[in-house]
């Protein structure tokens, strides 16, 4: 078993990043971060994505509405940074109050400035196998770990267990576009699916998304199987000072010795995702200059 370590395949990616960034004359590359109210994880993933692009060189705004905002004045904010030609990318922070209604927030985005690749232009774009598109960075994040572990999609079966947008979605759309390192022949799972062990005990590649704590369990994956772990969950344990561990959607420790590679939960998918969206606010730069 092989532990694909994202945390070191991230940091590659940021110092290819900033080595790109520091050759650039001129204004440097912008990303707008919204984050509304004060949601703790919220605040911890917005945090990791502001000092990373100042370690990259990239100029970060951070924007904080109050937890009241409108949907109205919401888009009056949105619609300000997408007419601001100092702004070359723009995210919005993911989950939003209640009050608002976050797929209307992304497809208000302009396209050329959607760096989280969560609009309407940007999906389509991926099932377009269009280049100049963003693609959404966890997905994103996903084929680059595959990619740059030596693991190639093409004649194999991937299976993705969970149809989100956030990620089920786009990366079926990636593993089975027609180019290198992708040709996938692909089986997406999902709530309604019947008998979904008997369908990941096929999968040449399994992506568990599924938002269930240590759901993927040994006899659900097939001897040599690589094993993409995406999920976060919080599980109550009292051996720890907070009261709790975090876990995938893959029971790691009996899963591990079956799978010939596998990512830890945490360290894995989650450091990448900020990576590509670095990655994906300087493709924003250079295609708007």
């Amino acid at each position: 078993m092989v532990l694909i370590d994202g945390n070191q395949i991230a940091a590659s990616i940021v110092a290819e990043l900033k080595s790109e960034v520091a050759a650039l004359t001129g204004r440097k590359p912008c990303l707008a971060l919204v984050r509304i109210g004060d949601d703790p994880a919220s605040i911890s993933y917005v945090r990791k994505k502001d000092q990373t692009a100042a370690d990259i060189g990239i100029t970060s705004r951070l924007i904080l509405p109050p937890v009241t905002v409108t949907q109205t004045e919401l888009f009056a904010l949105i619609d300000d940074l997408n007419a601001n030609s100092e702004v070359d990318g723009i995210l919005v922070q993911s989950p939003m109050p209640k009050h608002i209604d976050e797929l209307a927030v992304f497809r208000r985005l302009s396209p050329e400035k959607d760096v989280d690749g969560l609009g309407t232009m940007n999906l389509g774009k991926v099932a377009q196998d269009d280049e100049t598109g963003f693609v959404s960075c966890t997905p994103a994040g996903i084929m680059e770990l595959l990619a740059r572990s030596g693991v190639d999609l093409k004649g194999k079966h991937v299976v993705i267990l969970g149809r989100s947008l956030l990620v089920g979605k786009p990366v079926a759309l990636l593993a089975l576009q027609k180019k290198a390192g992708a040709n996938g022949t692909v089986t997406v799972c999902h709530s309604g699916t019947a008998d979904l062990p008997s369908y990941a005990r096929q999968a040449d590649v399994l992506i568990a998304a599924i938002g269930r704590a240590e759901f993927v369990t040994a006899e659900m994956v097939k001897p040599g199987a690589v094993v993409i772990d995406v999920g976060i969950n919080r599980v109550p344990d009292a051996t720890k000072k907070n009261g709790y561990r975090l876990t995938g959607d893959v029971h790691f420790p009996s899963v591990a010795p079956k799978a010939s590679r596998i990512t830890p939960v945490p360290g894995g998918v989650g450091p990448m995702t900020v990576a590509m969206l670095m990655k994906n606010t300087l493709k924003a730069y250079k295609q708007l200059r």
